[in-house]
């Protein structure tokens, strides 16, 4: 691509660098000049103009991009994704509904490093969407690059990003309640908003006391092909109140802790086939936290182990919730 000043006299079929106002109509960047708008800019009085113009080999921006996205997510129905029309040099792809994003991270970093006009930005390895959210966006950032390049983008990453949904749809609420706790209605308010976010159904709240024996009889009884736990009092250790109950239900807990502040304080188990996970304090309030991680994955069907939990650490400093001080801030004597 050549790129520089030329006389408007020949400047047909360039493509215009920067925005020009002639004869009080703007001529916008981007734009592939047509005899029309040459006749306009010389009729100005605009003897030059900054433009691109392609040479042999040269794929246009909107035209890379279309072939990028269409590298990127070769079948967007199955990945779930939607893909928007190119548009200076750029294309959008968007969740196809709620879910979880899944990237080849290896991949999409070599297809960053083919040319530096050559660009693909994308959200957080399994970020939660919601339907219409941009998972990626593909952009071409000179008015044209290298067909060559283009192509061989296009070739190191097919296929590399994906928005997998969730795989259950419905969840079952236990809270245990205890004389003084905190009230139980905006914990579950809070919570059946997490959950109708990713196309579930609160099917089942059950208040019971936080006590082992009824809550493992809550636990075995209530409906929801996931099981969630809130308790009155916090969980403290692998022995306490809730993970006992799992337990004694017939349960297992693979993971307790978590490595993500706000969100230290969960539990990941499951009975029989169901998942099971032990919500932290913090999931009363609507503010994001390590619960929302793990609750959008196990949704999504996706693996979540203990190791898995454990890497959660790099990234795992969230937004402080309001209501109280940072966590290692020393207090003013």
């Amino acid at each position: 691509m050549k790129f520089g000043p030329i006389p408007v006299a020949q400047s047909e079929g360039a493509i215009l660098a920067h925005s020009v106002t002639a004869a009080g109509r703007k001529l916008r960047k981007g734009l592939s000049l047509l005899p029309e708008h040459v006749a306009q800019l010389a009729e100005a009085g605009v003897e030059e103009v900054i433009v691109a113009r392609l040479e042999p080999g040269d794929c246009h921006e909107d035209e890379a991009a279309r072939i990028l996205a269409e590298a990127l997510a070769t079948d967007p129905a199955s990945a779930n994704l939607r893909v928007t029309e190119a548009f200076t040099g750029r294309v959008n792809l968007l969740a196809d509904g709620p879910g979880v994003a899944v990237l080849d991270v290896e991949a999409l970093e070599q297809f960053n490093q083919v040319n530096p006009m050559i660009t693909v930005a994308t959200v957080p390895q399994y970020q939660q969407m919601g339907a219409a959210g941009m998972v990626a966006t593909i952009k071409v950032i000179s008015y044209a690059v290298p067909k060559a390049d283009v192509m061989r983008a296009a070739n190191v990453a097919r296929d590399v990003i994906r928005l997998v949904r969730p795989v259950h749809q419905s969840a079952g609420l236990v809270v245990t309640d205890i004389p003084g706790g905190p009230p139980n209605e905006k914990g579950v308010s809070a919570i059946r908003g997490r959950v109708e976010a990713l196309g579930m159904d609160l099917c089942d709240v059950q208040v019971v006391p936080h006590e082992t024996e009824p809550l493992a009889a809550a636990i075995s009884g209530v409906d929801g092909q996931l099981v969630l736990i809130l308790t009155g009092s916090a969980t403290s250790d692998f022995d306490d109140v809730a993970p006992a109950a799992v337990r004694v239900a017939g349960g297992a807990v693979d993971r307790f802790g978590m490595p993500v502040d706000p969100g230290n304080l969960l539990f990941l188990g499951a009975l029989g086939k169901r998942p099971v996970i032990g919500l932290p304090g913090c999931a009363r309030s609507p503010a994001l936290n390590g619960a929302d991680w793990v609750l959008s994955r196990v949704a999504c069907g996706i693996e979540t182990t203990g190791t898995d939990i454990a890497g959660m650490g790099v990234g795992g400093l969230l937004k402080e919730i309001p209501t109280r001080p940072q966590p290692r801030a020393q207090r003013k004597k």
